[in-house]
């Protein structure tokens, strides 16, 4: 994977186009950086990106990738095979989901309207993966429907980039990464030490215990769907009414 990883590297560095004409001192400085920092943290949409992409992203870093074998294992009865197929299933939607959603989202013309369906969507999944009745639905379903409904946290990715200026795009992108993974990184050990509350040493832990531990995951996707109603649209349709709006006006 580290030589596949080289391969991708150099044809990115030679397929992707360079900086163009632009002087050394346009293009980087610490001085230069920091003003990035700035204009970047300063505006309230990038927050609001960050959170959103994290909020969406936790039930999967977390919940599938973290716990999710163990889950199936525990609560659900699954032998370890079949509970790491099952857990695959969610990352594979992401192969599915992230350009299906950008897709659709460019087709719009439109951001907001993609990251909520798919934050909805995550969220009945999840719904359905802690409190509904099993062997119901076929075995890969639900893992695979909250992977391609996930990919809606890449979508603030593209928002991000297009909410602040053009010179910035690189560290927009930069920090909405950074701000995703946080929420990963911190929340991690969270969950893992309410589910060991919830266990109260038992074992194996039952559903109720996951279910205790990680009900907090659904009023987290909740928040992301509020937050993107308050996010501002910056779709290419919002850009093209704006640009007609002007020249229309006197």
């Amino acid at each position: 994977m580290g030589l596949a990883g080289l391969v991708i590297s150099a044809l990115l560095y030679l397929l992707l186009p360079g900086a163009g004409s632009a002087s050394q001192a346009e293009r980087g400085g610490l001085k230069e950086a920091t003003r990035a920092f700035r204009v970047v943290f300063g505006n309230p949409q990038s927050i609001l990106c960050g959170a959103i992409a994290g909020l969406i992203f936790i039930p999967t870093t977390i919940f599938d990738m973290v716990w999710g074998v163990r889950y199936l294992q525990d609560a659900r009865g699954l032998d370890y095979a079949s509970a790491v197929l099952r857990s695959a299933a969610v990352p594979f939607g992401w192969i599915i989901g992230c350009p299906l959603l950008g897709a659709i989202s460019d087709r719009i013309g439109r951001r907001r309207p993609v990251i909520a369906a798919g934050a909805l969507l995550l969220l009945l999944c999840l719904v359905w993966i802690l409190y509904g009745p099993a062997a119901i639905l076929p075995p890969y379903v639900l893992g695979l429907t909250a992977g391609i409904a996930s990919g809606a946290a890449m979508l603030p990715y593209t928002v991000i980039k297009e909410a602040n200026p053009p010179s910035v795009s690189g560290t927009a992108t930069g920090v909405v990464n950074f701000i995703n993974f946080t929420f990963s990184a911190l929340l991690g050990p969270v969950f893992g030490r309410l589910l060991v509350t919830a266990a109260d040493g038992a074992s194996p832990m039952t559903l109720e215990h996951y279910q205790t531990a990680f009900e907090p995951l659904l009023y987290g996707v909740i928040v992301a769907i509020v937050l993107t109603i308050l996010l501002k649209e910056t779709g290419p349709a919002v850009r093209t009414t704006a640009a007609s709006e002007a020249l229309l006006t006197p």
